[in-house]
């Protein structure tokens, strides 16, 4: 009895109940249409003409169903009452051709089924409610409304109405069953995700994923650059701290405006990624001199660009790149370190070159950690440049990135 009067066998039964509510604007039409060619009214009490008007009505219900809005209220509909996993169907609109035809498909599915079931409902419910009340209720026999055959009034008949009139639920609610299960099993195919569907979700997915990764790139650049030479400047000071009380003052005055700015960046990034939000973060390269002055380590620096020509992404990422390479030089190779960085223009690419020496370790990308060199092979990668780090010349490392100038409209975003 659970698969025939369970709740969710009661859901499905008021889902059809539903689509054949929906139909009877479809139905109306369809008899106003057999009506003009049947003018005596026949139109009304006829069962074929009636099923005449039934075939009307589907054509009508398809159409309805091709609007792009019929999906997201059939899928809600069907989570709420028949039963399916929300991941088995389809979120949004129907945008694409073959989403529209198969939301049509499952309108008109709907709409039949609902409209033969409640059809269904509405007439057996009352006779067998009537058959059943027939040897208990003498006005019910007696009833010029039902106008029984005298066969029906016979005692053996009468003892046997009762199990007609429950054999009649019964196969009611049977047929709602059927009718709700094969809905059920049909509404993955018809409303779930077409393969546009999915392209679609998996891009937004890939997109979400980039916007990650480049606010993780932002944290780890401005808040490992700033903790490589807070900690470097820190450890200085220690060292000469009852000899060089100067030096102690210029170091803490270093660490005080170095994490202050990096609050000021860490703020921003993560405003950003509070609000899901994917516009420009972080300086540029006019904000390089103060980056130089700040960094910990002697920097030559050379510049052959106008930081005012270069395309505000280009020139992020390029200070991005530059802070993780000094970043570097701090690690491995300390303050007195000194770091030779050129940065020009060359063939329609800003090209940066980053030299320091190396101390017996150069920077490695390790497991779990060490993701500046790759981060800063991702920036230059998403911008449709590249970048190269490694020993050069047996005693020094060299950072290389080539950034074209001319990038994709939404890299510039």
């Amino acid at each position: 009895m659970t698969l025939l009067l369970g709740r969710q066998a009661r859901l499905r039964w008021l889902h059809l109940i539903i689509g054949g509510a929906l139909l009877m604007p479809y139905f109306l039409v369809g008899t106003v249409v057999v009506g003009t060619y049947h003018r005596d009214g026949s139109a009304f009490t006829s069962l074929p003409l009636q099923l005449t008007a039934f075939a009307y009505a589907l054509p009508m219900a398809a159409v309805t169903g091709l609007f792009p809005l019929a999906r997201p209220l059939s899928v809600a509909a069907v989570r709420a009452l028949c039963g399916i996993p929300a991941e088995r169907l389809a979120d949004g609109p129907a945008r694409t051709r073959q989403a529209r035809v198969r939301t049509a498909g499952w309108f008109t599915l709907h709409l039949a089924l609902g409209a033969v079931i409640s059809g269904m409902t509405l007439a057996l419910t009352p006779l067998a409610v009537s058959l059943m009340a027939l040897p208990f209720f003498s006005a019910v026999r007696n009833s010029a409304v039902l106008d029984l055959p005298r066969a029906l009034t016979r005692p053996w008949v009468l003892a046997l109405a009762p199990f007609a009139g429950l054999a009649m639920l019964v196969a009611l609610a049977g047929c709602a069953a059927a009718a709700g299960a094969l809905l059920a099993g049909r509404a993955p195919v018809l409303l779930g995700p077409t393969p546009d569907d999915r392209l679609a979700a998996a891009e937004r997915r890939a997109a979400d994923l980039a916007v990650r990764n480049r606010l993780a790139r932002e944290l780890h650049d401005s808040v490992g650059h700033a903790l490589s030479a807070v900690t470097l400047q820190a450890g200085a000071a220690r060292r000469v701290l009852d000899s060089d009380l100067e030096f102690v003052r210029e170091a803490l005055t270093a660490i005080e405006e170095t994490t202050r700015r990096t609050v000021g960046e860490l703020d921003s990034v993560l405003g950003l990624l509070r609000q899901g939000e994917d516009g420009p973060t972080g300086p540029a390269l006019d904000a390089l001199d103060g980056l130089l002055a700040r960094c910990g380590v002697p920097v030559s620096y050379i510049a052959r660009v106008d930081p005012g020509t270069v395309p505000a992404a280009v020139s992020r990422e390029a200070y991005r790149i530059v802070q993780e390479g000094l970043s570097n030089a701090l690690r491995h190779g300390g303050r007195a370190a000194p770091v030779e960085l050129r940065i020009a223009v060359c063939d329609k690419e800003l090209a940066i070159t980053l030299d320091n020496p190396l101390s017996g370790r150069a920077p490695v990308v390790r497991p779990g950690g060490g993701r500046g060199l790759r981060g800063i092979t991702e920036r230059a990668v998403l911008l449709g440049g590249r970048a190269e780090a490694g020993p050069h010349d047996d005693d020094r490392w060299r950072l290389t990135a080539r950034l074209p100038l001319h990038i994709p409209a939404q890299e510039k975003q």
